[in-house]
């Protein structure tokens, strides 16, 4: 079976970013248990130098409805960063990205197939120090496939567990599962 540029994309952020949704529906219903307030978590990190919550579900949204533009079009051009919002704007940030995800045709997403792009990405100046270098722009010779499996999804993926592992260690109750979410199994 030969996997489409659709088929390796859209599915894949949708399972993930409706796996996040649901997580942040479950420290909804936590904190509405427990008595504590959501949007506490909008500004918590897991460490001083790390970005907060509120960052890393707009990160979500962006590496997967702005990574499937990108591929379109050949330019990472997300709107400008929203910045702190309400829990509930987040989980509205999330819907959304899921309705515009769901939006996209195989045939519509399958015409970018193959085609060479020049996409302008901040990477770290200084590789083997990430996590202490400055971030500079950099033009990748990519294709969309190329830029999909070796950008976007890697920076999706960082951005989900990071937002899971907030709530996680803030007490909300969630597991592998609730990181996976619904797994696609082979329709027989």
């Amino acid at each position: 079976m030969t996997a489409s540029l659709y088929d390796l994309s859209v599915p894949t952020f949708l399972q993930t970013t409706r796996a996040l949704a649901a997580v942040l529906d479950r420290a909804a219903r936590h904190c509405a248990e427990t008595g504590a307030n959501a949007d506490d978590f909008v500004g918590a990190r897991l460490v001083d130098d790390m970005a907060p919550f509120h960052f890393q579900i707009e990160s979500v949204k962006n590496h997967s409805v702005w990574g499937m533009e990108t591929a379109k079009t050949g330019a990472f051009t997300p709107p400008p960063l929203a910045g702190a919002k309400t829990f509930a704007d987040l989980q509205a940030m999330l819907a959304g990205a899921v309705a515009a995800l769901e939006a996209l045709t195989p045939d519509e997403v399958n015409s970018w197939s193959g085609r060479n792009l020049d996409i302008e990405i901040y990477q770290p100046v200084d590789p083997q120090n990430a996590h202490r270098s400055k971030w500079g722009p950099q033009t990748l010779p990519l294709t969309p496939e190329t830029y999909l499996l070796t950008y976007a999804m890697p920076n999706l993926y960082f951005h989900v567990v990071t937002a899971y592992n907030i709530l996680r260690t803030r007490g909300v109750p969630i597991g592998k599962g609730d990181y996976q979410g619904q797994l696609r199994v082979r329709q027989d």
